[in-house]
């Protein structure tokens, strides 16, 4: 069986926590952030989780895991 490639785009957006879950970066914080109020700006900071059901395809999308 060849190896299974992962996806590009998952490991530039994507990490694995030591418990397995998922994290991404906040989205809508590129440009155009003047028409975003502050609580939004403020409350988009940081990273997040992944819901269970999302984090199950994007972990097919990297086979071999994530760094």
């Amino acid at each position: 069986m060849p190896k299974l490639k992962t996806k590009s785009g998952v490991k530039k957006r994507f990490k694995i926590t030591a418990t397995g879950k998922i994290k991404h970066g906040a989205v809508g914080k590129r440009h155009r952030l003047i028409s975003h109020n502050s609580k939004y700006i403020r409350q988009h900071r940081g990273t997040d989780t992944i819901s269970d059901a999302d984090a199950k395809t994007i972990k097919k999308w990297a086979p071999y895991g994530l760094k």
